[in-house]
Parts: structure tokens; sequence; C-alpha cells
């Protein structure tokens, strides 16, 4: 089986590649293209592959913008970062897609289910199916957030928080103006509501926003320190179980 992996970013390209080689599947990775512009070319000139993987988000656009440049006659798994409850529309005549951080789990998943794909599908239709519904799809996170302070409702807009962390079981939310303010939710009902590519649970205790992140340290065991332009009442410490993935989101979402 011959695959081709579009995604910009290359250690998310890398991470699938070595996924792909230990899932024990006969599949060879024809070619990893990190672009629109590049994916239309190629698909334009080149035998299509029996799969292929394609992150939603490239440099120069969104990948849906290939299918109306070019046929893509092949099965398709996209790679997302988007909320799996905002995305069934992909669950179409086997077409699947994988959350990023993609695990082995959902890769197997995703292989099983293109084991029993139709070559006599209209590939084709469903595509344009799912680009329409995923165009439709109301951005799931929210930009702004009415917060409760003495006795006034506060707008605070997503984008001014820099970090959150848990107190006394409240997430207590701190701006990048220094105030602070907190609200009766767990910090895993708050992460639900963040987009995930600008903020991330660092630990039991915080969520960090990628803008306010100054720069990491490494810390004793393989475990990261992340250092913020904002003073935190403790040291952050990323495990070493997930440095990896911390620092491929830190890379991945730098602007």
């Amino acid at each position: 089986m011959k695959a081709v992996i579009v995604e910009d970013e290359f250690v998310a390209a890398r991470s699938l590649e070595r996924l792909i080689a230990a899932s024990g599947r006969n599949i060879d990775i024809v070619a990893v293209l990190q672009s629109v512009e590049e994916s239309v070319e190629w698909f334009s000139l080149n035998t299509h592959p029996d799969v292929v993987f394609m992150d939603i988000h490239l440099a120069d656009g969104d990948s849906f913008a290939i299918f109306e440049k070019t046929d893509v006659r092949c099965p398709v798994i996209f790679t997302t970062a988007y909320d799996e409850y905002a995305l069934k529309a992909f669950e179409v005549n086997s077409i699947d897609y994988l959350l990023k951080p993609i695990t082995r789990k959902s890769l197997e998943k995703a292989l099983d289910k293109l084991a029993h794909f139709s070559p006599k599908s209209n590939n084709t239709d469903i595509v344009s199916q799912i680009v329409q519904s995923i165009r439709e799809i109301k951005n799931p996170y929210k930009k702004n957030f009415l917060i409760p302070y003495r006795d006034k409702l506060i707008p605070l807009a997503a984008e001014d928080i820099a970090f959150v962390y848990s107190e006394f079981k409240m997430a207590k939310i701190v701006c990048f103006n220094r105030q602070s303010y907190s609200m009766d939710i767990s910090l895993d009902e708050f992460l639900r509501q963040l987009n995930p590519s600008l903020f991330y649970r660092a630990n039991r205790q915080y969520i960090v926003s990628h803008r306010a992140i100054t720069d990491l340290s490494l810390w004793f065991n393989g475990k990261l320190s992340v250092n913020l332009s904002v003073a935190t009442p403790e040291r952050i410490i990323v495990s070493r179980a997930r440095s990896n993935e911390f620092k491929a989101w830190y890379m991945e979402n730098a602007e």
C-alpha cells in the first residue's frame, strides 16, 4: 500500500511516519508534502496513492483548497487538532480523521477502517460533502467569557488569558495585565472551552497560553520547566512522559 502525508510541521510528519512504520502494516510512504501548492502539483502529476494522511491547516491555507484545484482520487484520513465532537461529519463512508496528538490506537482504528474502503465508492463526492460540512461548523471554542467578579459579570477575551490554575477546586484565571478572576468550574471543564492550538494543559494544576510562554528550561529527569511572561504562584513543570508532546505542540503552533 502506498501513502502520502500532507503535513507542514516536520515534527508532526516524522511522528506520523514512525507510527505508521510501527503499525506493522505494509505501507510505503511515497511523498511528504508541506503545502497546498506543493500538494496540488504532486496530485496533478503523479499516480495517486492508496491513502492520504492530510493535515487541515497548512502554511499556505487550509487543505480543502487542494480538492478545489485538483482531483484527489483516493481515501483521505484527515489529521486535526479540532474537538472530536465538532467533527462527526468526518465519519462518512470510510474516510476517517485522527485527532492530534495522534496515538497508535487511533491510527490502528483508522487503518482498519481503510481496509474496508471500497474502490468503487465515489471518493470525490464524499470529500466534497466533508469539506462543506466542516466549513459550516461553528468554531466550538470560546473567544470570550463572562466572568463573575463581585456583583458584576466582566467580559474577558480568551486571548487576554495568560494561564489558568486550580485553586480550591476552582479555575483561577490570570491575565496578561496581572488581573485575576475565579470561576466555579474545574480545569477540565474550562480547557474544553479553549482552542487547543492556543492553550495547553501543562500538568494537573496549570493550563498555559502559548502566547504567554517566553521559553522552556530543561529540568531534572527529562522534565521541562515552562517560563511565562506573567509570574506564576509556582514553577510549571511538564513531566518527562509529556515533554515531547508539549514541545511538538509548542513548535507546531509557533507564529
